[in-house]
């Protein structure tokens, strides 16, 4: 886990243009859901093609995080992310032939193979998980997932984020969420980056812009205390 914390004078600097910290006060539990990203062999078995060795250091926060929800009632959907491939070609040719080497390129290929993704081996999903794939790193741009359509079919308007990478899938995801209207915070205990670097200017990005950083204690008070 990730042992950095959002720095003072970018507290200051929200708290100066905001007149408060946090966007959201409380979340209501009946119209949340907890998004976890990513969190699947390719990124996070040690040795794999896309590995993200901080990864499996959140899946104990991500576990008792998911105990804590469901009893409220607030939705887990785990999203996964995968590749089509046929007659040489990819859907997402602009990633495989430019961002990976070609000995890099074809693991990664191999990897993402639609049939063989699941929510990482040491993660406890319950009976009433969604699981949703997506093919880009947001799983809320047009065209990557149905995601957009089951939160909207379920009336929920805010969005916990957990996963891997913080920089990456995750916030890509979090940053269309609140372009979408949701309501947003990306959990700083339960993402996991390539670096505490990474992680932390991905954070501080987005409280300044895009939505709430809470950790999992603090997310759980204000759906906790909704209503109260």
């Amino acid at each position: 886990m990730h042992k950095v914390s959002i720095r003072p004078h970018i507290v200051e600097r929200v708290v100066a243009r905001r007149g408060r910290l946090r966007w959201f006060e409380t979340l209501d539990p009946a119209s949340a859901a907890l998004v976890i990203i990513d969190m699947q062999e390719t990124f996070c078995a040690p040795g794999s093609p896309a590995e993200v060795a901080g990864s499996r250091g959140i899946v104990p926060a991500i576990n008792a995080l998911t105990r804590r929800l469901r009893p409220l009632g607030v939705p887990v959907i785990w999203v996964l992310h995968a590749n089509t491939h046929s007659n040489g070609r990819s859907d997402w040719e602009l990633f495989f032939n430019h961002v990976v080497s070609d000995d890099v390129r074809l693991r990664t290929i191999e990897s993402l193979s639609p049939g063989r993704q699941k929510v990482w081996q040491d993660l406890e999903q319950g009976n009433d998980d969604i699981v949703i794939v997506k093919n880009r790193y947001s799983a809320l741009i047009s065209g990557s997932s149905t995601l957009e359509r089951v939160l909207r079919s379920r009336g929920i308007d805010t969005l916990l984020i957990a996963g891997t990478k913080t920089n990456v899938c995750c916030e890509a995801t979090a940053r269309d969420a609140m372009m979408l209207d949701f309501k947003t915070v990306m959990l700083s205990d339960c993402c996991a980056a390539l670096s505490d670097e990474e992680h932390l200017a991905a954070l501080e990005t987005f409280i300044q812009q895009f939505g709430d950083v809470m950790s999992a204690d603090e997310a759980v008070a204000a759906l906790e205390a909704h209503g109260v």
